[in-house]
């Protein structure tokens, strides 16, 4: 994602940075209800609904009377930012002073070159060794961050952090209440805390909600709940082939008795050119189900077979 230098004192360590996290957030389209017809957007234009390009568009800086400063790639390109390149260390604080709320997005630091990999691995024994955390400036993209820099399974790991403007003050009425609790409400309240107390290990959750979805998803694919969404004259169809759509229109065919393993090559292809990119993805975990529906009609087994292989010519 970026390469640069860690800069603390006179030495400098070359490294690569990569994003040392990710999201398994489910994405969904938006479609209309009735056909499962994909929503688009466009851009246009206040002034006069024109559709801008994308390559027309720049950022405006609005003033307070309504006037628009208008700032280009090449104006954000020559901002003086000393950090573009090199990691600032600023100082080294105790990991327990940084209040985790500041903490935004988490990067690996890896040497760049042999030459960095000696002052890269005396950097991390220092941090290690002193259970302190490194405070420093980067600018990641076209925005300077404050972040912090420790050392996890080994690697040097860059933390990047909110400013502390960003942090909104918690002002709530009941901040101002004097409630007296009682001793004996304060020992149930703590003996409850003990009682379950225990080691953290985030390998011991799991997304619930991720798995439901994948149920429900699965639950209608049985159900034959799938829907082709229709493509506009001015659309462009998809050009990847959902090859577990294509198999399953032909079992469904098959079972139907309707000569599908006899079909023309038109037909074949119009099932592959409606199919969608995104239940590619999710339908090819679950190909058994696929399979357990194809059981239920041996007596068509043989043309079903026969109709899997030819989709799975066609579609390669």
């Amino acid at each position: 994602m970026w390469k640069g230098s860690v800069s603390f004192g006179l030495v400098s360590i070359p490294v690569k940075m990569y994003g040392a996290t990710s999201t398994h957030d489910i994405s969904f389209r938006q479609v209309r209800r009735s056909d499962g017809s994909r929503v688009k957007y466009k851009r246009v234009a206040e002034a006069d609904g024109e559709v801008v390009e994308y390559s027309e568009i720049a950022k405006g800086y609005e003033l307070p009377d309504g006037r628009m400063i208008i700032l280009t790639d090449e104006d954000m390109e020559q901002l003086p930012l000393p950090t573009k390149k090199t990691v600032e260390v600023l100082e080294f604080v105790p990991l327990d002073q940084v209040d985790p709320i500041l903490y935004n997005k988490s990067y690996y630091l890896e040497p760049d070159s042999n030459a960095g990999l000696k002052p890269y691995l005396l950097l991390r024994e220092a941090l290690e060794s002193s259970e302190m955390v490194a405070v420093v400036k980067v600018t990641i993209g076209t925005r300077e961050q404050m972040a912090t820099i420790r050392v996890r399974d080994g690697v040097l790991t860059m933390s990047t952090l909110l400013w502390a403007d960003e942090i909104r003050k918690p002002e709530f009425g009941f901040l101002g209440e004097d409630l007296e609790l009682r001793p004996q409400e304060i020992k149930m309240a703590q003996s409850l805390v003990a009682s379950m107390e225990g080691d953290f290990d985030p390998s011991e959750y799991a997304d619930e909600y991720e798995s439901a979805l994948d149920e429900l998803v699965e639950a209608k694919l049985e159900g034959n709940e799938v829907v082709s969404p229709a493509v506009g004259e001015g659309d462009e169809k998809d050009n990847v082939v959902d090859l577990m759509a294509a198999l399953q229109a032909s079992i469904d065919r098959a079972k139907k008795g309707d000569g599908a393993a006899r079909g023309s090559d038109a037909d074949a292809a119009e099932d592959e050119d409606d199919a969608e990119e995104k239940p590619a993805k999710k339908t090819a975990k679950k190909a058994p189900a696929k399979k357990a529906a194809a059981k239920k009609a041996p007596a068509k087994k043989s043309a079903a077979k026969k109709t899997t292989k030819k989709a799975a010519k066609k579609a390669s």
